[in-house]
């Protein structure tokens, strides 16, 4: 049973680590001259870098609070799970802490389609996503697991 709940802890550690990477990291398209992220533009224009705070645009605007609510969902759920897990009655379910990372989840899948079809207007069309990006879509599957184990999952002695 122990290592039932470290393989679950650290399945959902993991995805909380592919978050804070994607949604910090500058790395979300990147290129020969430039990279792009959630947060600036950078370019390699003129002989120097050069990097362009985010445009007020909505849709980047929208990708920037999904990956911070995943965040912010998956720290919640993380530390529910523990109250949790001390609090809960033998054979009750983790229902509020798989909803919590079910629904941060299905944020970060937001985010990465909206930044999928809007990035062109970000971003130029010979950049390539980068790793953050592919980080994002990575962690998805991972909460969403994470999170139907929590519910599947009942509390035993």
């Amino acid at each position: 049973m122990l290592l039932l709940l470290l393989g679950i802890i650290l399945l959902h550690v993991a995805a909380l680590v592919l978050l804070f990477v994607s949604t910090i990291v500058s790395a979300w398209t990147t290129g020969d001259t430039g990279t792009s992220d959630l947060w600036t533009n950078c370019s390699t224009t003129n002989g120097g870098y050069h990097c362009d705070p985010a445009s007020t645009g909505e849709w980047i605007q929208a990708v920037q609070a999904l990956m911070i609510l995943s965040i912010i969902f998956s720290c919640l759920s993380l530390f529910l799970f523990f109250c949790q897990l001390f609090t809960l009655q033998k054979g009750g379910r983790f229902f509020l802490t798989g909803t919590f990372q079910i629904l941060a989840s299905l944020f970060v899948m937001s985010g990465a389609i909206i930044y999928t079809v809007m990035s062109p207007e970000w971003a130029p069309d010979t950049d390539s996503f980068g790793y953050s990006y592919i980080l994002a879509w990575v962690a998805f599957p991972l909460a969403l697991i994470s999170g139907l184990i929590y519910v599947i999952l009942r509390k035993r002695e």
